[in-house]
């Protein structure tokens, strides 16, 4: 555990002091596209943050080499050098697509390539557990098929919710968290070697969010673009297939009978390993929604809309931070949840705290349904969001705010001043980061 957590350190510093000289890379080199309808941001901000990440997958893998428990992972398995491989190419694409916008289909072509790269290097599916049947034995190219197919469907599904500032950094971190403490589990609790180079990938692809997160958060100062999240989509997928397709289930089945009794016995084991996806639940739903939407709509799959789900989050009301930490929030739960059932799964304790967390997730979403009315005399001690802003009446009745400067009379007494919120400005999702109410100066300007 101490090699993996100074793994994980150095990936983080590297990630965090790279990030700024890219930063100032990426201004130079002109990577700051305009602003496009479906952004929330109001400035130009450079993307190629990607880099700064390969840098740090890079240095991870470096020093994990040379460290004396995990040199054995690189000698016993090709797994580290497939993964680099693949991820130099889908980064490189990355690259490219950040400065020169490729289109949408050679991007797909380029993740198919780089899956079939690591395919011939060794990181493929072998068999998958079915529980009620036991470890099924996959072709060569059923297995290479499906291995590419999960590739590209997380890599897609972290792209497509790469949306807002924090946020599919924030994501790929939590789950890459809940990935590896179940990796973990499975090397060191049943002292399976297998398991080792997937561990090795959790620990790194968390270093590399966590670094570059203070440079993402909101407001964002560089964004990771393709070459980032296509990136770390893949190392992701990397560590789920290296798990899921690599460790023979029977060798965890260490208290059970035949093969069939083995697997079923085992089933909350095999839960995370027959879907990896679920730690990426809240991407793989958005980018399921996101194709079936532009297909009814008679659209491309890869058309960019404002229709994902951390759009709809800032159209119903909330704020920039609050649509990224109510993601977060669904994302650790649906992991942990995942994790912690597949450890106990016959504690009904688990499964009601799961329960209760989700109702407390519901109430968060329906938050800006409620608007909280705090009395007068707590104005003073609350933020000032929760605050009471009384402004004018604007009206044939009542004079208007430049009238009553000019002319020195009061604008009306406080009791028929109304409480103006975000709704009666007209705000959208694009417009509803502020607090400063801009369209109301403008209606006041043009009838004073």
């Amino acid at each position: 555990m101490r090699e993996y957590l100074l793994t994980l350190c150095v990936t983080v510093a590297v990630t965090y002091l790279l990030t700024g000289p890219v930063r100032k890379f990426a201004i130079a080199a002109g990577a700051m596209p305009k602003i496009r309808a479906r952004d929330v941001h109001r400035e130009p901000t450079p993307r190629l943050g990607g880099i700064a990440m390969f840098g740090g997958l890079c240095a991870g893998l470096l020093v994990a080499d040379h460290l004396p428990n995990l040199n054995g992972v690189f000698e016993l398995s090709n797994e580290p050098r497939a993964l680099l491989s693949g991820a130099a190419l889908i980064w490189l694409i990355g690259v490219l697509d950040d400065k020169f916008e490729i289109d949408a289909l050679i991007k797909l072509g380029a993740q198919m390539i780089s899956a079939g790269v690591m395919v011939m290097q060794g990181l493929t599916v072998l068999w998958i557990p079915v529980p009620g049947i036991g470890t099924v034995s996959l072709t060569q190219w059923q297995g290479n098929l499906l291995t590419v197919a999960l590739v590209v469907i997380t890599i897609n599904a972290v792209n497509f919710v790469d949306g807002l500032d924090g946020l599919a950094a924030g994501l790929v971190c939590i789950a890459a968290a809940a990935f590896f403490l179940y990796a973990y589990r499975i090397w060191f609790g049943y002292a399976i070697e297998a398991a080792a180079p997937a561990t090795l990938f959790a620990a790194i692809l968390m270093g590399m969010c966590i670094g570059f997160l203070p440079h993402n958060m909101h407001p964002a100062r560089i964004f990771m673009g393709d070459s980032g999240s296509m990136l770390i989509g893949l190392v992701l997928a990397a560590s789920a297939i290296s798990i899921t397709g690599q460790v023979d289930p029977d060798a965890m089945a260490l208290f059970a009978g035949g093969e069939r009794n083995a697997t079923h016995a085992m089933l909350p084991v095999f839960i995370p390993l027959l879907l990896p996806l679920t730690i990426i639940a809240i991407p793989v739903a958005d980018l399921v929604l996101a194709i079936v939407r532009r297909t009814w709509n008679g659209q491309s799959p890869f058309a960019a809309d404002r229709g994902h789900l951390h759009h709809r989050l800032l159209e119903v009301g909330h704020s920039h931070s609050r649509a990224v930490l109510i993601m977060y929030f669904w994302s650790a739960l649906i992991a942990f949840g995942a994790l912690a059932y597949s450890v106990h799964s016959a504690s009904m304790l688990i499964v009601l705290v799961i329960v209760a967390l989700s109702a407390v997730g519901l109430v968060l979403l329906l938050l800006p349904r409620f608007t909280p009315r705090a009395p007068r005399w707590a104005e003073s001690f609350l933020p000032p969001r929760y605050r009471r802003r009384r402004t004018t009446v604007v009206g044939a009745a009542a004079p208007t705010a430049v009238e009553a400067v000019r002319s020195g009379s009061p604008t009306g007494p406080p009791e028929e001043a109304l409480e103006r919120t975000p709704a009666s400005y007209g705000l959208h999702g694009a417009t509803a980061l502020s607090s400063r109410p801009a369209n109301g100066r403008t209606r006041d300007r043009e009838r004073a």
